[in-house]
């Protein structure tokens, strides 16, 4: 790995986390990362099939064609996925995971402490863990150090009737069918996925959300940063 450069932001979509599955979808993004291996199609953070830990999995490059389109696409070297974390619920972020690609590798930083809080990032070299990047045909995970981790292309889990959504802009119709029609079933996206102990993310505020006013929660949102 070479040395840390500066990275600054160019998109990004994030949730708060309890103990249960939170989304956030944007599939159709912002004119300056649409359509580009930058753009970010959806973020899900929830806990693990084992209980201490927490799963933080991101998307790109949405609506994929299965094939040639799928095999083809590739995670951009300059390009930085960074989870925040906050957990003391002042908006900002007290850590970051980090994911960037390294030849047929995905490498992750962190959970660390980010040397600034904002825009711009400098990847935290010191926590340095990989693997191989998946495809069609050879699927790769790690476990390295309690923490799992998975980058290669997946099916589109996210579920959206975009045209019946449309109808609805429109006016034409007042409310979403049952079942729906799902918009970008068959489509792929490319995924990096980490899962983590919450032993690593310490903090965590209760008494935030009054539905569940004795959990703890964080803020947490991903950004994809190119490097200056």
């Amino acid at each position: 790995m070479k040395k840390s450069k500066i990275f600054a932001v160019i998109g990004g979509i994030g949730v708060a986390v309890l103990s249960i599955f939170l989304i956030s979808a944007d599939h159709i993004d912002a004119p300056a990362v649409a359509g580009t291996n930058a753009d970010i199609t959806d973020f899900y953070a929830f806990q693990g099939e084992n209980s201490g830990n927490l799963v933080f999995a991101t998307n790109v490059q949405g609506l994929l064609a299965p094939g040639q389109p799928t095999e083809q696409a590739e995670f951009d070297e300059s390009v930085l996925i960074e989870i925040n974390i906050d957990n003391n619920n002042d908006l900002k972020e007290d850590l970051v995971i980090q994911a960037i690609r390294r030849g047929d590798s995905m490498y992750f930083f962190g959970p660390t402490a980010p040397a600034t809080q904002g825009l711009q990032s400098t990847i935290a070299t010191s926590t340095r863990r990989s693997v191989k990047i998946s495809t069609k045909d050879d699927v790769q995970t790690a476990e390295i150090d309690g923490m799992k981790f998975f980058a290669g292309p997946r099916e589109d889990p996210f579920y959206f009737d975009f045209n019946q959504y449309n109808e609805i802009l429109a006016g034409t119709a007042t409310s979403f069918d049952n079942p729906g029609t799902d918009t970008f079933a068959g489509s792929n996206v490319l995924s990096v996925v980490v899962e983590v102990p919450k032993s690593m993310l310490p903090g965590g505020v209760a008494g935030v959300n009054p539905f569940a006013p004795n959990t703890p929660i964080y803020n947490v949102w991903v950004e994809a940063k190119r490097k200056q």
